[in-house]
This record gives C-alpha cells, structure tokens and sequence, in this order.
C-alpha cells in the first residue's frame, strides 16, 4: 500500500510542469489577444494612408443663399433674411455680438381723386439702417437707427437719426430703455413699421403716434399683462431739446395667455399720453384684439385734447377708431380689410374722414421679404373723394 502511494506521488510531481504548460495558453489568452490585436492595428495604420475629411469653406455666394434657402414663417416679428450671416459674435471686448441690418420699403402710388387726373408714382419710402449689438452677458444691448430717406418735410439731420438707445433687462420680465425711442402712443402708433399689416397705419395712429422722443421707458411683460411706461422730453426729430415733459403709459390684459391658443389669443389694453409742449395735451386710446388660427381682428379707439405725434402738435380737439378683419389662406397669402375714421377737429361740424382699405399681403420670407398691395376709398365730408392704389415691397437684410 505503502508502495502504490508513493508511486502515485511520484507520478503527480512528474505530471505537474506538463499539465501547468497545457493551460498556460488559456489562461493567458486574453493578455496574448490584447496585444496581437494593438500590433495588428499599429500594422494597418503604418501601411494605410491617412484620409482626413477635406473641409471647404463656403464662398459668400453660397453663405447667401442658404440664408435666403431659410424658411422664415412668423410674420409677428421682423427677423432679417441674412441674419445669421451678419452677425458677428466675440471672444474679447466689451461686446457679446454685432448685428447690422437693413430695411428697404419701395411704395408705388396712385391717386385718383374723383373727377381728376391720375398720378403714379413709385419711390423709395423707407431705408432704414439698423446697428444692434449686445454687451458681456447678454443683459445690455443697443440700437442706432439711421434713416436717409429722402424727407421733404423736415431737413435731413432732423430724421437722420431715429432709434438710438441702450437697454438693460437684469430686472426679470423688464426692459428698461434710454435714449431715443418709439413710445407707446397706441397699440399701432407704437408698433413697428415692419409688422403693419397694411402700407400706410390708421388715422389715429398717423395722427397721434408713430413718433419717436428721448427719455426713460420701462417695459413689463408678464404671463397675462404688459405694459410700457414712459417719462420723455415732449420734444420730436430733435428740434428742441426740452420744450416740456411727457408722460407715455400703456398696459395690456392677455386673459388666455395659459391656454396654448387652444382658444385663441385675446389683447385688450388702453393707456394714455399726456404732457406739455407749448401748450398742454392729452391723448386717451384703447384696443382689443382677437387671434385664432389663420384668423385675426381688432378694434382700436383714440381721443385727443390736444396731441404731440408724427404730424406734429396740435391743440385741436379730436377723436377716431378704426376695426381690422384678416385671414391668411396660406401661410404666405394673408387677406384683409379695415374701416377707419377721424375726426380730425370736433369744433368744425362735418370734417370726418373715413377711410376703407382692402390689402392683400404676401410674405415671401416672413417679413423679410414681402409684397403688399393695398387700395383705399377715401370718403371725405368736406372736400372731394378719392381712390388709392398703393404697391408695396419690403425687404429686411
């Protein structure tokens, strides 16, 4: 027995260098892969030549035209077609990015006043050269608005500069402005030229608003209301400097503002204007307005004891409204009609002006690039009637 175990010993110590190199290459199998498989990649890379992906850089042509490729469909703001391409962002400086743009409108007109010749004439109506820019950390920003359209009216410095402000919106839902701005004088007296929905703005709007002035606004903008609040020099197109103080405020209740357009969008606002230039005045207004889906209207009313706007100032005594109907059929065919009245004098009996605009819009880029065509029947209680024609073409670079 003795025997027969020692034999057996003798044969595992013998066995053992056989069986320890018989699974040597399983158990280093892995490590032995490993390193075949980086030789055989460092093999590959040494005998294939090396392909890196040729860049290109697009010629300015080809920058152009995928801007103008860009579908543009909200007709709500002004984007320009190339405004990816012309502005310009910082590493360094005291500027975050700058942003240069044009605006070019080209009105033709005709007049046919009853009974009289006709006239036609297409001219340049607007061109608009527009410098914004944000500062470090995106809470300042700034507009310099040149305007070399011809003026017969005013002499060319006068409108040569129309926006120029900075702003700073480190409060939370407000922007505050200082400078030369357009105040809220109206819903439509304070928007901007771009967005109209036809050539030329309503009476009241023409009459009232649409002027710009330099001093302090604070604009809110909430879930379900804003407003624009406005303490400014009474002074216009830089005539005098400080001729009186003026006080603009406008606010707006938006009641569906939390519904998702589930049931449209409702504005309803009014605000006022009142200061002194020469003389004192105050301009009352109020709006309500109605948007679902590709349909919108809008109803705008204003009174005046006095007024300082675009036609300048005045102490007459007047009041006006006018109702907007639209509907787009396509997103690029939008059509409309407006009935307008003023009376631009209620001391005078029988001086209203109404005004019935049928227009046609279509928006080839958004309002970056649009046609408009507009006519008007002008019914006049004290001096003769009279047709309209106006072509329009906007272009926003």
């Amino acid at each position: 027995m003795r025997k027969i175990l020692g034999i057996l010993i003798l044969l595992t110590i013998l066995a053992k260098p056989a069986l320890a190199e018989s699974f040597a290459p399983l158990v280093a199998e892995p490590e032995i892969f490993l390193e075949s498989g980086l030789q055989l990649n460092k093999t590959l890379e040494e005998n294939t030549p090396t392909q890196k992906p040729e860049f290109k850089e697009e010629s300015l042509f080809e920058k152009l035209k995928n801007c103008y490729d860009i579908e543009i469909e909200n007709t709500e703001i002004a984007r320009g077609m190339f405004t990816d391409l012309t502005t310009k962002k910082f590493e360094k400086g005291p500027l975050e990015s700058f942003h240069p743009w044009v605006a070019l409108q080209m009105n033709g007109r005709m007049e046919m006043p009853e009974n009289e010749d006709n006239d036609f004439l297409y001219r340049m109506s607007l061109i608009n050269i527009n410098l914004d820019g944000t500062f470090k950390g995106g809470k300042e920003q700034f507009r310099l608005m040149l305007d070399p359209t011809p003026q017969s009216q005013r002499n060319f410095m006068q409108t040569f500069i129309q926006d120029a402000w900075i702003s700073t919106s480190r409060i939370p839902n407000h922007t505050i402005f200082f400078g030369n701005t357009r105040p809220a004088v109206g819903m439509e007296g304070g928007q901007s030229p771009y967005t109209l929905p036809f050539i030329a703005r309503s009476q009241i709007s023409r009459t009232f608003g649409t002027i710009r002035k330099f001093g302090l606004r604070v604009v809110g903008n909430y879930d379900y209301v804003d407003y624009d609040l406005g303490a400014l020099s009474s002074g216009t197109y830089f005539t005098t400097f400080m001729p009186g103080a003026e006080f603009n405020g406008w606010v707006n209740f938006k009641p569906l503002a939390k519904t998702k357009g589930k049931y449209g969008k409702i504005v309803t606002g009014g605000g006022i204007a009142t200061g002194r230039r020469h003389e004192d005045f105050f301009v009352a207004g109020a709006y309500a307005g109605y948007e679902y889906k590709k349909f919108s209207t809008c109803f705008e009313w204003a009174q005046a004891d006095g007024y300082n706007g675009a036609t300048g100032f005045s102490t007459n005594k007047a009041s006006g409204f006018y109702t907007t109907l639209a509907y787009k059929l396509t997103p690029k065919l939008q059509v409309l009609v407006r009935y307008d009245e003023l009376d631009p004098n209620k001391d005078i009996a029988n001086n209203k002006r109404r005004e019935y605009t049928a227009g046609i819009n279509y928006f080839l880029k958004g309002q970056a690039a649009r046609l408009i065509l507009n006519y008007i029947f002008c019914q006049n209680n004290n001096q003769p009637n009279s047709h309209r024609i106006l072509l329009g073409t906007q272009i926003l670079l």
